[in-house]
């Protein structure tokens, strides 16, 4: 490529940049303000026992998916709230808005596609490399929360 067409390309990429900036745009986006709702504040989490990865405690779950919530919700500055349900009520709750995300007995071949984001699979922290791979949801178009959750646990190692 030659200098003058690498030129117009950077020149084209800075103008879109600077066009989707002056609009308001940000990516990932985060168009219900989830993300930023949770930022130093609640964030609602659902969840459904998983033998060996999330079980019932006192109160509020606990195990290794327990402990990845629980991280990145310090991560973010967010207190949780911890509500209890079925596969099913959780994704409901997730595509109505009422949850900002859920754990438990979803992998990824989840059947919850079409009411929920999945993040990347990740292995709880203790589990056996060859586990299969847990996966979160998320409200759909909520990229930034599924992104910010997503940076958590690969700096964690569990990706």
């Amino acid at each position: 490529m030659t200098a003058s067409r690498r030129a117009g390309f950077t020149a084209i990429a800075l103008a879109l940049g600077l066009a989707t900036a002056a609009c308001g745009i940000t990516i990932p986006a985060d168009p219900e303000h989830t993300l930023a709702d949770a930022t130093g504040e609640t964030l609602r989490a659902g969840y459904a026992p998983d033998p060996g990865r999330l079980a019932l405690g006192e109160g509020e779950p606990r195990g290794p998916l327990a402990d990845v919530v629980d991280g990145y919700a310090e991560s973010i500055g967010a207190d949780i709230e911890w509500i209890l349900g079925s596969e099913e009520t959780l994704a409901t709750a997730i595509d109505q808005g009422d949850l900002d995300m859920a754990v438990g007995g979803f992998t990824e071949k989840s059947p919850w596609v079409d009411l929920a984001a999945l993040s990347r699979g990740f292995l709880p922290p203790g589990m056996p490399d060859d586990a299969t791979r847990s996966v979160a949801l998320f409200p759909l178009g909520e990229n930034a929360l599924l992104s910010s959750f997503e940076e958590y646990v690969d700096g964690q190692g569990l990706t």
